[in-house]
């Protein structure tokens, strides 16, 4: 067993959708994941944990579009065919709720991807070769 894994043992664990939720360290719940709004930080302040392990990728961009733009869009095409507002007016709806729905998410979002990702020993996949048992 390596070191990590034993490390790992010493803590209980953690909800993913919590720890990550709160912006919390994965592993013990109580360090910060985040320098800044969506940058991650190199390590644990608390535990010591190397978050290299996390790569969210584009998920919670994914996630924003697929659960905040589309029906935000919907909105406005909706507003636009029943009422056909001016312009200002999308800019005084939609463009209000567009950033909403699309920006506060992103930081739970992606803390919550990253903490899936430690919890459930989440790795790049790889190719196993005949010669391999």
């Amino acid at each position: 067993m390596c070191q990590s894994h034993q490390d790992d043992a010493a803590y209980p664990p953690l909800s993913p959708i919590r720890a990550g939720w709160k912006g919390a360290c994965p592993r013990c719940g109580e360090g910060k994941l985040f320098n800044g709004f969506l940058t991650l930080r190199d390590h644990c302040d608390v535990c010591g944990l190397d978050y290299s392990f996390a790569d969210p990728a584009d998920g919670p961009a994914f996630f924003i579009i697929c659960f905040g733009c589309v029906p935000c869009v919907a909105f406005a095409i909706w507003l636009e065919i029943a009422f056909q507002a001016p312009y200002w007016v999308h800019v005084v709806t939609t463009l209000p709720i567009l950033l909403l729905t699309c920006i506060p998410p992103l930081r739970p979002l992606k803390g919550w991807l990253v903490a899936s990702q430690f919890f459930y020993k989440a790795e790049e996949g790889k190719l196993a070769t005949p010669d391999e048992p």
